[in-house]
């Protein structure tokens, strides 16, 4: 009981953040007071954070890229370069940087559509004297609504899948269309939103500034990593250790091509972000040791009693509200142990997928794209808060969801 009522506590401050105060202070007390309290014995939470290190060289090579991408000027000339391609209008800029995130997060995953693609786009809108909202939030739906194309488009895909990925081929047939209709259905949300934000016209013109040369290392170096990752995708190997040998290979190039030592990057590299993550694993272990996965296989298993259409529906919609409460990395993991534990049907799982992946745009701490995302607004001094999100999340992520969860039933036809 104590361990349940210390993660809710930890999760509610992370989702409230009194006074302002970072989530990873919340995660990492909580964290921290479950094994003072001997709650949670030390080499449990060794255990635990160690569960994590993929995890940390990911997001390490990501922020890596995405400094070097900064310090080498690819920001300012990819924000000049929509502007220039928008042609003074809100609306045409809006759906370019949805098109840009659609591609960046299906290739290099949802984390780095929040961590390398945001800003970007943040450099882009303060540029142009545009409404930043409406291109902003882009980053952060996209980041989630497309995050089940490819099983690297989304981290916690590979944790659901994780002893039983299917090939590209069969992912393709089961998720090509869900997909589709959840990027079409989050884009009409998202337009009707801020349909009177998106009537404006930029008033700032777009630069044709060329590409300075470190820029086109990182660039290059970008491009690589979409290769390494769907390459290491595709023989069953994890990604953070490829993603991190990348960037630091990146890195190295650009300090010799430029003589600068690479140590200012790492002072830019948000560690407080790894280290949020690494509490997250710790609660997470600590809800599984009181029978957090028993609860989960007892749910799944009323849900596979009930007729499939409803019981899909049903258990994507749980899964997707109960993201928004323990954040979708813990509960990917719980996830991915129940579904090996208790072997539901293919469409039970499919929508067991859907709801981690497209649960979080309700609220912004529903995923760690998300998360990772309000870090880079912080960053560029700009603050979003929970109803600012939840306001545009309550429309678009139910929408999203149902188009989905309709597309796997028509998938499933169609495929007899």
């Amino acid at each position: 009981m104590a361990i349940a009522l210390i993660v809710a506590v930890s999760i509610a401050l992370m989702l409230i953040r009194p006074r302002q105060v970072a989530e990873v202070w919340w995660v990492g007390a909580g964290a921290l007071l479950l094994v003072t309290a001997r709650l949670v014995p030390l080499s449990l939470a060794f255990h635990a954070v160690g569960e994590g290190a993929d995890v940390y060289f990911f997001l390490l090579g990501m922020m890596l890229l995405s400094q070097l991408a900064s310090e080498q000027g690819v920001f300012d000339w990819l924000s000049g370069w929509a502007i220039r391609t928008a042609r003074g209008s809100s609306a045409r800029l809006f759906t370019l940087v949805y098109g840009v995130g659609t591609v960046v997060t299906i290739f290099l995953s949802n984390d780095a559509t929040a961590v390398v693609l945001t800003p970007a786009i943040l450099a882009a809108v303060k540029r142009a004297k545009v409404a930043p909202r409406p291109h902003l939030f882009v980053c952060a739906f996209i980041a989630n609504a497309a995050s089940f194309v490819l099983p690297i488009s989304n981290p916690a895909n590979l944790v659901v899948f994780q002893h039983g990925m299917p090939s590209l081929g069969r992912w393709l047939a089961s998720f090509a269309l869900p997909s589709l209709l959840s990027i079409t259905a989050t884009y009409g949300a998202l337009r009707l939103y801020f349909r009177t934000e998106l009537r404006g016209e930029l008033t700032a013109p777009g630069t044709d500034e060329p590409l300075p040369p470190g820029g086109r290392w990182v660039v290059g170096g970008l491009a690589l990593v979409v290769v390494v990752l769907l390459l290491a995708s595709a023989f069953d190997v994890d990604l953070g250790l490829p993603t991190l040998a990348v960037a630091s290979v990146v890195t190295d190039a650009v300090s010799l091509r430029t003589r600068r030592a690479p140590w200012s990057l790492l002072r830019e590299i948000s560690w407080s972000t790894l280290l949020l993550v690494a509490a997250l694993f710790v609660l997470v272990d600590a809800v599984e040791s009181v029978g957090a996965l028993a609860l989960a296989q007892g749910l799944l298993a009323r849900a596979s009693s009930l007729p499939a259409v409803p019981g899909a529906f049903l258990t994507a919609a749980v899964v997707a509200v109960a993201n928004n409460l323990v954040n979708n990395l813990p509960l990917g993991l719980i996830a991915g142990a129940t579904v090996r534990a208790t072997t539901p049907s293919a469409l039970l799982t499919h929508a067991i997928l859907i709801g981690i992946d497209l649960g979080p745009n309700l609220s912004i701490t529903g995923s760690l794209a998300t998360i990772l995302w309000l870090l880079a607004l912080r960053k560029g001094k700009v603050q979003v808060g929970f109803l600012d999100f939840f306001k545009v999340g309550a429309l678009a992520m139910p929408v999203a969801l149902v188009a989905s969860i309709a597309g796997v039933l028509l998938s499933g036809v169609l495929a007899r």
